[in-house]
């Protein structure tokens, strides 16, 4: 199971309607976000959700990449939830979530 997969589903459990706003271009062969930062999309409980799905490894690069998108002061604006997902496995191999909310 993909780490965007593992999100959507969690995010699903919790009452949200979750649509997948990265696409893949096979001409080019690269992933494309929302605005350039957004994979997940995710509406319910009153609010929005942007979600950026990474390893927990790599989060501080996930977040310097939203913190330079044109698109975040206006998600903000908007009150957006900007949120990045990162996923490790822990000792017991079993998927553990750290989040980052802007």
């Amino acid at each position: 199971m993909t780490l965007s997969l593992r999100s959507k589903k969690m995010l699903e459990k919790q009452g949200y309607t979750v649509a997948t706003v990265e696409y893949y271009n096979s001409f080019t062969k690269r992933k494309h976000d929302l605005y350039s930062c957004i994979d997940l999309l995710a509406v319910g409980n009153g609010e929005t959700l942007a979600v950026q799905v990474t390893s927990k490894s790599n989060m501080s690069a996930r977040i310097k990449k939203i913190e330079n998108a044109p698109a975040l002061p206006e998600m903000i604006r908007s009150n957006w939830r900007v949120i990045v997902h990162g996923w490790w496995k822990n000792s017991s191999n079993r998927y553990e979530l750290k989040t980052f909310e802007f």
